[in-house]
């Protein structure tokens, strides 16, 4: 499948800002964003086959944690840089912040580059609403929407948007948090809550989201709190030594994830047995196993994130900005008349130059012997 591209010449590369990426969301819609990823994402899964996957490279601290997330089919690399560090927000930083890359398979020229911290945000609300599209029940109007930092008002829309939720009831240990989202979606058609406790914001709730950021072993939902026919979207959990499910939850639902191998390590599935069964959600979205089969089923996302969904999103962005004129190219390779000749952009142009790069060449070295 041939993809429209952005650049001029074959060695230049598009870069997107956060303030392009920004001004496509304006421009587009946050609504029709959201769904346009959605669709972008649900077309990849769809052809999970075609992609060379492999868990992503994590390099873990005390503080946080780095991680490169790589992903190509025939035609096209991506990977994404991102970080995980829950402390930041301390110091005037966001906790996620990430960039990504799309190149071109047959040459290895870098097609794209391009901020994925708010595109982040974007796709994993996108990605939350594809999974709740299969696993949750048709008629679900009710959100309970756990933590409420800065990628909240990203799911509260996509379910609003994309499933059709009425009203979300929140809680954060940080009310500040909870205010912020709610003054920052006081326009939308949203009903919102303020709850005092878990267990009431997700009393009654249809739909459960966990999206808490902090670097433990939490048990943010506990079996207790489980009602039938509720679907959790477990986003928060996602790297080794971060929960928010408690084991029992996980053992009372059907429970389906991204990519096996690197859920296992990174999920509320490190928790369980190697034995535990889970299915890979593509294999639902390609009719090759069932989601939901009963009204009374509880069922469970366990989202960490997976490279293909900022696949889905670079190719999105490249596309959306090729059709509205946003991003710059960038000389991030050398242009050269013979591609063999590389010493070519440092020769100097003279004999007297050469005769004057010879001497400062010299020098340090002399004084080295000296």
């Amino acid at each position: 499948m041939k993809h429209p591209t952005l650049i001029q010449t074959p060695t230049q590369t598009q870069f997107l800002s956060v303030e392009d990426v920004a001004a496509l969301v304006s421009q587009v819609g946050i609504a029709a964003t959201l769904q346009r990823l959605a669709d972008y994402i649900l077309e990849d899964y769809r052809r999970w086959q075609d992609f060379d996957k492999c868990a992503r490279v994590a390099s873990h601290s005390s503080d946080g944690v780095i991680e490169l997330m790589p992903i190509a089919d025939a035609i096209t690399y991506a990977f994404k840089y991102v970080n995980g560090h829950p402390k930041n927000t301390r110091l005037g930083l966001p906790t996620v912040m990430a960039f990504g890359v799309l190149a071109d398979v047959a040459t290895g020229i870098p097609v794209l580059l391009s901020e994925l911290t708010l595109s982040t945000a974007l796709r994993t609300a996108a990605m939350s609403a594809v999974a709740a599209r299969a696993l949750a029940r048709p008629d679900s109007k009710r959100m309970a929407l756990i933590g409420n930092g800065a990628q909240a008002e990203f799911q509260a829309l996509a379910f609003h948007y994309l499933l059709g939720i009425e009203e979300i009831r929140l809680f954060d240990t940080d009310a500040l948090a909870t205010r912020k989202l709610m003054r920052n979606l006081q326009h939308t058609g949203l009903r919102l809550s303020a709850c005092t406790s878990i267990a009431q914001a997700v009393r009654g709730a249809d739909i459960v989201t966990t999206v808490t950021a902090d670097k433990t072993n939490a048990t943010i939902l506990t079996p207790d709190l489980i009602e039938p026919g509720m679907h959790i979207n477990g986003v928060g959990g996602d790297c080794p030594g971060k929960t928010e499910l408690h084991p029992e939850v996980l053992r009372a639902a059907s429970v389906f994830v991204q990519y096996e191998p690197q859920t296992r390590i990174e999920g509320d599935l490190q928790q369980m047995p190697a034995d535990f069964a889970v299915t890979e959600l593509w294999q639902v979205l390609r009719d090759q196993a069932p989601g939901r089969t009963s009204e009374a089923q509880i069922t469970l996302f366990d989202s960490v994130g997976f490279a293909l969904e900022d696949y889905s999103a670079l190719r999105y962005l490249r596309d959306a900005a090729a059709a509205l004129g946003l991003g710059q190219a960038l000389s991030l390779l050398p242009e050269l008349a013979n591609p063999k000749d590389l010493f070519s952009l440092v020769r100097p142009a003279s004999h007297e130059q050469a005769a004057a790069s010879a001497r400062a060449d010299a020098e340090p070295a002399l004084a080295w012997a000296a």
